[in-house]
């Protein structure tokens, strides 16, 4: 089924999901809707992705916010303030998610914490019996993307993973062509992520955390360190301890799709090499330039990044490219073309291998189609498009990279073991949790 078959299906099990594309017209819809038919969601981590994912469910007439969650009191205001502007009422507030999970009345949580919360809180979300909408990318280790896959299984829980481009219908179109086989043969996929916006960031010296800030529940399982800016917020990425990077940031993103363009899930080795070359002396800890090989056998994919240029292949700083005989299909978020191969008759005339297109732009909102989906599955007990399966997947292939570039070496995957064939590299499988809190079991 593709995904708009998938779509359609969903929202007629979901009646009453709004197709407004503003809140106050949404906000109008809404008082059709009876209080006892509206999905009921809380937030954890409001600042930033969190928020742009809960004001994108807003937009539907049957979703409430009825509870925040943040580590930072200034943010807690700030969102709470937006939460009444658009609903006329103020949600509840925690400090703690944990609290915030007893509560009865909230149908779903969404999870925009930093990576390294991401697999505690999913797996107490849905041992609590709320369906969760975690951002990506869905851990900060192989290890936890496995818990959460099972924790998913276990409780019966609608997952779904923000990685919304699954729910744009350009990448559908692009890859339902590559699987058509008219690219002919693909020998080599490349997904690539050129961030010419990020700039050096300046190494700053450790600090008291802000006031309103409770940064021993920020830390959480990560190491204890003293509170930097650096590290808090946006920027936390950029280091180990909470994240991998663009690697995992952006990585999930783009590898998703080359691992569906390709029906694939596992390599058969990885090796990455790169560094910190454009800002060697900033306060970053994860590599600003980096290339990852992925051997599937019949077909290599190559991942690389690079921050402070924009010009990346196909004069494009985003994309992914399905390199065939025939010609290369390139999808980004601004649509898809083809590249046709030439060749030569027999009367020495160039013909193009695959007949030509023009280029196929997209249409819609993807980041509201994926939270309709989501929406729509708490209503069919369906999964949504981007569910814990695929998203661990995907999650697992990126963290790959990061561990062939932290050995320095090329590293080979058992996948009937689940497991590297090295030890170095086995032992950056798991996760390490710190201050007392605990790696979930499921």
């Amino acid at each position: 089924m593709n995904r708009r078959n998938f779509i359609h299906t969903s929202m007629a099990a979901g009646a009453g999901l709004a197709t407004v594309g503003n809140l106050e017209a949404a906000a109008r819809e809404r008082e059709r809707v009876g209080a006892n038919d509206r999905v009921r969601i809380g937030v954890i981590g409001c600042k930033g992705q969190g928020w742009s994912n809960m004001n994108s469910h807003l937009k539907m007439s049957d979703v409430d916010c009825v509870a925040l969650c943040d580590v930072d009191q200034s943010v807690l205001d700030q969102r709470a303030s937006d939460v009444e502007k658009i609903r006329g009422k103020k949600p509840k507030l925690y400090g703690d998610y944990r609290k915030m999970l007893e509560d009865k009345d909230i149908d779903a949580v969404i999870i925009g914490t930093p990576d390294h919360w991401h697999c505690l809180q999913m797996v107490d979300a849905c041992s609590a019996g709320k369906d969760v909408y975690v951002e990506k990318p869905m851990a900060n280790s192989i290890e936890e993307c496995r818990i959460m896959q099972a924790a998913a299984k276990r409780y019966s829980k609608v997952v779904q993973v923000g990685q919304w481009q699954r729910s744009a219908q350009h990448f559908y179109d692009a890859i339902n062509y590559v699987h058509s086989g008219k690219l002919g043969q693909v020998r080599l996929v490349k997904a690539w992520a050129f961030m010419g916006w990020m700039k050096s960031v300046p190494v700053l010296p450790d600090s008291p955390a802000p006031a309103g800030v409770n940064y021993d529940m920020w830390l959480g399982p990560a190491t204890k360190r003293p509170f930097n800016p650096n590290r808090f917020h946006f920027n936390f990425r950029w280091y180990w301890d909470y994240a991998g990077g663009l690697m995992t940031d952006w990585g999930v993103h783009l590898i998703d799709i080359a691992l569906w363009g390709m029906k694939a899930s596992a390599p058969k080795s990885i090796l990455s090499i790169g560094g910190k070359f454009a800002y060697p002396d900033d306060a970053e800890e994860t590599p600003d330039t980096q290339q990852a090989l992925f051997d599937f056998g019949n077909v290599s994919m190559i991942w690389e990044h690079a921050v402070g240029i924009s010009n990346g292949n196909f004069g494009r700083d985003h994309g992914i490219a399905f390199v065939g005989n025939n010609g290369t299909l390139v999808v980004d978020r601004g649509g898809w073309e083809l590249f046709p191969e030439m060749d030569t008759d027999a009367k020495g005339m160039r013909n193009y291998k695959m007949e030509m297109q023009p280029k196929q732009t997209p249409k819609g909102d993807a980041l509201l189609e994926h939270s309709r989906n989501f929406v729509a599955c708490m209503r069919s007990r369906q999964q949504p498009v981007c569910n814990a399966d695929v998203a661990s997947n995907v999650c697992i292939n990126a963290h790959m990279g990061n561990i062939a570039f932290k050995t320095g070496k090329r590293i080979f995957w058992d996948e009937a073991k689940g497991s590297f064939t090295d030890a170095e590299a086995n032992a950056l499988i798991k996760a390490n949790y710190h201050n007392n809190w605990v790696l979930p079991k499921v």
